[in-house]
């Protein structure tokens, strides 16, 4: 435990389990029945704000399959009044899927965090996309490396996320999903909703 820090008592109560990455074969082996579901534009849901930091030229960051976005404002409904989900990307453009490995690339995948109602982002005990060795295990969601604050505010957006039906990338505090793959193998659904998509 890094100084200055204190282990939750929820996160004691939590039992540790495997970690199953997105490149598990076990998730590839999953079975699509693409729905059809359309893309819904985020940034004309006046529930939600939207960051531009990963903004691309053709808008994509900001897409979810309509399921997702429903979900996300019934979330954005069980926070605390004064707080806000803010979106930093949906949809990845095909032209960044081969820089990054692709969780994004079906619609159903989310990367957030909350922030206030004028947009100052909450600690949440790292920067969204942080990545070893400068955040080291600090952005696995149940890490007690981060402050009492932080693991106070990873649980309102856990709380609002699972409670309407979205899985977390146990390593990636901020990453979300529903309808996808790693959904599926989460929750035990017999296939994934979504396949890949474009805009």
């Amino acid at each position: 435990m890094m100084p200055g820090t204190v282990r939750s008592r929820f996160l004691e109560r939590v039992p540790v389990t495997e970690i199953v990455l997105l490149s598990d074969p076990r998730i590839a082996r999953i079975r699509v029945e693409e729905c059809g579901e359309p893309l819904v534009d985020l940034r004309a849901v006046d529930a939600l704000r939207v960051d531009p930091r990963l903004a691309d030229e053709r808008g994509a960051y900001a897409h979810v399959r309509l399921s997702v976005a429903d979900r996300l404002v019934a979330a954005q409904t069980r926070l605390p009044q004064g707080l806000r989900l803010l979106v930093v990307e949906g949809l990845r453009p095909r032209d960044l899927r081969e820089r990054y490995f692709a969780p994004h690339v079906s619609g159903g995948a989310v990367d957030l965090t909350l922030c206030t109602q004028s947009g100052a982002e909450l600690p949440m005990g790292t920067e969204v996309n942080a990545t070893p060795p400068e955040a080291d295990e600090a952005c696995h969601t149940a890490s007690t490396a981060i402050s009492t604050q932080d693991t106070a505010n990873r649980r309102l957006l856990i709380t609002a996320m699972t409670a309407t039906g979205f899985v977390n990338y146990p390593t990636k505090w901020w990453h979300w999903s529903y309808g996808d793959r790693y959904w599926a193998f989460t929750t035990g659904a017999p296939y994934a909703r979504y396949g890949m998509c474009e805009l």
